[in-house]
């Protein structure tokens, strides 16, 4: 046991985590030239195309110093605010964490938030100052910076580069001095906690675990105690490149356990697994529950496809625990699933890996947060959808969700980035300037305002530098009404929005502008109207497509063609009456990019 090191790598989106990574597993000899490949641990085509890290990814690696064997076990976690859950949970797992800065950039918003999240869990914190081979590295100020956060000295500062392998050794050394090895009881009743989770269609659920005391065997009847069901460990193993089975697995040890779980409710990740003959007697605490910012509904294109899609939803959650999902129903589009998730780029990737893995059409309706509301009566119920809304008469006031967001930005941005929190309703609470150049402001925000377009404003005006994070602060009461758009005079639920009443009438004319454009011509004509309650505040007209009836009328008397007309007048009024209108997927995602 006094051998092993778990430790992971946190640091903003983009510092080089998944490079770094690489150089290390290259040091240890875990991967052979010929398996490498840059970001080997980001095994998700989605991953590579974007450059980003959405899972957390666990390896072994063995290590030789001074003649003694040690094992690491590395997790490599994204660095995206929208994973943040996904970097909770390998904490969990670990003694010490790698704080990677990037020597260009500085410490930005998720830095500072990963390593809090660290410093809660008393992790052991080893700072890397990484990319010091660029042209622009600053490797002063950003030290200077990295002192200031976490009051360590400048020899413990680790100057490397993931790109030409630079004090890769030193990062090893730091490990195996720094990291505490793991405290357990070998001789305890075994006592385990998973940590990830993935489906495999042909061996079942493989669960990731991380054991805090005594040991397993292959073939132990085990228990997970969350929903209390049994099973025989079928394979033990540990994390290498790939999957390698181990007869024993003991304390401190990271490995999977294959048991022949067929159902995805069965595994929860968090839960504790033991001995059924001789049981632990508590389960392992400190795992949140997840909380999503950003609900929307996900419909299957085709209404054939319902269960299907709740299948894929549900092999979906094993490996992501972040997403939260329930049936509901609408009247445009059927039946579907209110999915909650922990921010656009969440729900972005969640859409794409239905598509990708799991070849499923889906239509996403327009994102939303959840609210309460306070009826006349006192009574308060949660609203994730705005047709769930109680009509206006029996609303004595709603609240909305409020956030406290850290930016960090250059100094030169400062004014535009106020402008941007202040005009989505924001307060600047607190301005502190961490180096000369370096602003960090804090906002309290509605939720509301920055789940459509802020995060890309935000880095628009700042030229990419500034970084934002976030976490929920509390309720407070909004005068917010709902809008609704009309087809022909039908609603369509899939588009209402609850907004404040301050943005209404012009983001009402927005959408109705949008659709004129997006909605396909019909025989008759579409109008397509803003409403707030019974007042229409909007209205754009989709013009028919007219045929000329007249045409084989070559003069004759004037009576023909009237007839004609009439004929064609009450042709169309009928259809208008049966014919309904599609809107296409594109009407509910151009709500989404209205600017």
């Amino acid at each position: 046991m006094k051998n092993i090191r778990n430790f992971c790598i946190i640091a903003h989106i983009d510092h080089g985590k998944s490079t770094l990574a690489d150089r290390l597993l290259q040091a240890t000899e875990t991967i052979s030239e010929r398996d490498m490949q840059n970001q080997t641990l980001d095994d998700m085509d989605l991953e590579r195309e974007r450059g980003i890290t959405i899972k957390s990814h666990a390896i072994q690696m063995d290590f030789e110093q001074d003649g003694e064997e040690y094992v690491l076990n590395l997790i490599d976690t994204p660095g995206h605010v929208d994973f943040s859950y996904e970097v909770s949970r390998s904490i969990a797992a670990c003694e010490g964490a790698l704080l990677i800065v990037d020597a260009t950039q500085g410490i930005q918003a998720q830095t500072i938030s990963n390593l809090y999240l660290a410093i809660e869990n008393d992790l052991e914190i080893i700072p890397v100052l990484n990319k010091m081979d660029l042209d622009n590295a600053m490797p002063e100020d950003v030290s200077d910076q990295i002192i200031d956060l976490i009051g360590c000295d400048l020899e413990d500062i680790i100057p490397a580069s993931g790109k030409t392998g630079f004090g890769v050794d030193k990062i090893l050394d730091a490990i195996i001095e720094k990291v505490p090895a793991p405290e357990g009881d070998p001789k305890a009743p075994f006592q385990a906690l998973i940590f990830d989770s993935v489906f495999n269609s042909f061996r079942g659920i493989i669960a990731y675990f991380r054991i805090m005391n005594g040991e397993i065997n292959k073939g132990d009847l085990v228990k997970f105690m969350a929903t209390g069901k049994e099973y025989h460990a079928d394979e033990i193993g540990v994390l290498r490149l790939n999957q390698e089975p181990r007869k024993t697995m003991r304390t401190g040890d990271v490995g999977y356990i294959i048991s022949g779980i067929k159902t995805a409710k069965e595994v929860n990740v968090g839960d504790t697994v033991t001995h059924v003959d001789r049981p632990c007697e508590d389960i392992i605490d400190g795992f949140e529950e997840v909380k999503p910012m950003v609900f929307a509904g996900i419909y299957p294109v085709d209404a054939d496809d319902y269960e299907e899609l709740r299948a894929s939803l549900e092999k979906l959650q094993l490996n992501d625990a972040s997403l939260t999902w329930e049936p509901e129903s609408s009247m445009a589009l059927g039946f579907g699933f209110r999915c909650g998730f922990l921010g656009l780029l969440h729900m972005e990737i969640i859409q794409e890996r239905l598509d990708r893995e799991f070849n499923m059409n889906v239509i996403t309706t327009v994102p939303n947060v959840s609210y309460k509301v306070v009826s006349n009566k006192g009574v308060m119920t949660e609203v994730h959808n705005p047709s769930g809304l109680p009509e206006q008469k029996y609303v004595d006031h709603i609240e909305e969700p409020y956030i406290k967001a850290q930016i960090i930005s250059k100094g030169d941005y400062v004014g535009q980035v106020m402008k941007l929190c202040i005009d989505k309703r924001g307060e600047l609470k607190n301005q502190v300037y961490l180096a000369s150049d370096r602003v960090e402001l804090t906002f309290e925000l509605p939720l509301g305002e920055i789940v459509f377009d802020f995060y890309d404003k935000l880095k628009s005006i700042s030229k990419g530098y500034a970084s934002f994070d976030y976490h929920m602060s509390d309720y407070r009461p909004a005068n917010l009404i709902k809008l609704d758009i009309l087809l022909n005079s039908e609603p369509v639920d899939a588009l209402s929005t609850l907004i404040h009443r301050d943005n209404a009438y012009d983001f009402g004319r927005r959408i109705c502008a949008k659709l004129k454009d997006l909605i396909p011509r019909q025989q008759f004509d579409i109008a397509i109207q803003g409403a707030i309650g019974a007042k229409i505040i909007s209205r754009e007209t989709v013009k028919a497509v007219r045929k000329d009836v007249t045409a084989k009328c070559y003069g004759g008397d004037i009576t023909r063609k009237r007839k004609l007309l009439e004929k064609q007048k009450k042709g169309k009024k009928r259809m208008r009456q049966v014919g309904n209108v599609e809107v296409p997927q594109t009407a509910f995602l151009a709500v989404l990019k209205l600017d």
